[in-house]
């Protein structure tokens, strides 16, 4: 769990930005900036759906993201990548907070996840961006260049949030007004997604929140989840290439 990892520390978000659980606000971990070691980060957020229609294939997942932190291991930007790796049901939980890369090992995602519950879609949305745009700021206030990617993976549209799609679009407009990124991108994911009108509804939460790009990436097979892992990886690999041009990268599914 992330707070017994003595490099990183408890960070909290206000509720416009995070609602998280009824009642109350979730917020993040990350690494000690004093425990930072390059001068530039690009910071990903991983936000994966583990409601209860995930079942079938919650392995299947955990492999996808085990394989994306394998292959950006092998990049040549690893030691400026971190990751964060956020589940959510009807509430939000994280895998880990922001760590470097590096210090990742792709096998510990194997049964780090658990299918149950609903799907508070807008919310792991709000804290994901939130997460990216507040702990971005710190570094960019601490001399440090920085950018970010998110990825929201879900099977269906929202049915357990506290947010609503207005505090979605508010979190992006956010991290765009507070000039502290040198690019942004956002890709939502939908996977195992099962008819027409949830691929409709997924497409226009997409293009209302203000997403770069949608993707609908088929059924949760594992020929799909390998091509998956290749496209995030790919993409953060691209991101962190971009770090310096003021532009985010150009993503292709």
């Amino acid at each position: 769990m992330p707070l017994l990892d003595p490099t990183l520390q408890r960070h909290s978000l206000n509720s416009s930005t995070s609602p998280g659980t009824p009642g109350g606000t979730f917020g993040f971990s990350a690494t000690r900036l004093d425990a930072l070691e390059a001068a530039e980060f690009t910071l990903t957020a991983i936000a994966v759906d583990n409601s209860s229609s995930v079942h079938g294939f919650i392995r299947e997942i955990e492999a996808c993201v085990g394989a994306v932190v394998e292959a950006c291991g092998r990049s040549a930007r690893v030691d400026n990548l971190m990751l964060r790796v956020l589940r959510f049901t009807e509430s939000l939980d994280e895998v880990h907070g922001f760590k470097p890369l590096a210090g990742i090992d792709a096998g510990d995602y194997a049964k780090s996840m658990k299918a149950h519950g609903c799907t508070a879609l807008y919310d792991a949305t709000c804290n994901a961006v939130a997460s990216v745009a507040d702990y971005g700021g710190q570094l960019a206030d601490h001399d440090f260049e920085v950018n970010g990617i998110v990825f929201v993976i879900t099977d269906g549209a929202d049915n357990s949030s506290s947010a609503d799609p207005a505090a979605v679009r508010k979190a992006f407009g956010d991290i765009v007004r507070a000039e502290k990124l040198d690019s942004f991108t956002s890709v939502l994911i939908g996977v195992g997604v099962n008819d027409a009108g949830t691929r409709k509804t997924l497409a226009a939460y997409a293009k209302d929140a203000g997403f770069t790009d949608f993707i609908d990436a088929g059924a949760a097979t594992p020929s799909t989840l390998a091509k998956l892992a290749q496209f995030v990886s790919q993409s953060i690999a691209l991101q962190s290439q971009a770090l310096g041009s003021g532009s985010a990268a150009s993503l292709t599914f």
